[in-house]
């Protein structure tokens, strides 16, 4: 061997990186598998494109529901009329 080369490190040195090459239980493993299962950009794209799809359609319901309360009449402490939206009590 020359001087400028280095020894290869045993094939049983190296483990793979993160938890994959960590010594765990079956239990463990069973508990907690997103962090031994190999990501898949599909299913999480899909994932991703679903949660946004379902939080602009709250928005969207939320902006309609403000659009469709009711109107009343409404007298101020002054003694003038004013047309109100019904809010919840919630709000």
């Amino acid at each position: 061997m020359e001087s400028g080369e280095k020894e290869r490190p045993k094939k049983e040195a190296f483990r793979e990186p993160g938890l994959r090459g960590a010594r765990t239980t079956s239990l463990f493993r069973a508990v907690n598998p997103e962090l031994f299962i190999k990501p898949n950009k599909p299913v999480m794209a899909f994932g991703l494109l679903s949660i946004t799809l379902c939080v602009g359609y709250l928005g969207y319901l939320h902006a309609v529901r403000d659009n469709q309360q009711p109107l009343y009449e409404a007298v101020d402490g002054d003694g003038e009329k004013q047309m109100r939206r019904r809010t919840s009590r919630w709000d």
